[in-house]
């Protein structure tokens, strides 16, 4: 995926129209590089949502709390793929101490997202953080 983090956050601002936004929402998980079908496994599915998510974490570097960390996700519902493609803008490529300083959840709040997700959706993010959030703790661990 090749749009970083600002520049999905200038899109939203610049679409008034929430139809607009989920269709921008769903282009984002279009974009999605395609996770390998070995990797659509019952250890990285998160738990929590409705839709079957799937999270990929690779560690580069020895583990630690500098140790940088790449997701790669998927899910089987087009909206929520989008908001795997979202969650990885804000993570992936971080250090395991940055992405356990970021409050992901209030990027979402920023957009408009936690408003006009069903609460279902908001459970699968949510989800989807904390799966986030223990990968980092684990490769901050070592």
């Amino acid at each position: 995926m090749s749009t970083n983090l600002d520049e999905i956050i200038a899109n939203f601002e610049l679409l008034d129209d929430w139809d607009d936004r989920y269709r921008y929402l769903i282009e984002l998980g279009k974009g999605l590089t395609p996770l390998p079908e070995a990797d659509h496994s019952d250890a990285n599915k998160v738990r929590g949502c409705a839709s079957q998510v799937w999270l990929v974490a690779q560690r580069e570097g020895p583990a630690g709390p500098d140790s940088v960390l790449h997701f790669s996700g998927d899910s089987d519902a087009h909206i929520v793929r989008g908001l795997v493609a979202l969650a990885l803008a804000i993570h992936s490529g971080r250090t395991a101490k940055e992405i356990l300083s970021t409050d992901a959840f209030a990027i979402y709040e920023r957009l408009g997202l936690a408003a006009h997700l069903t609460p279902q959706r908001s459970n699968g993010v949510r989800a989807m953080m904390e799966r986030i959030k223990a990968d980092a703790r684990a490769a901050a661990q070592g």
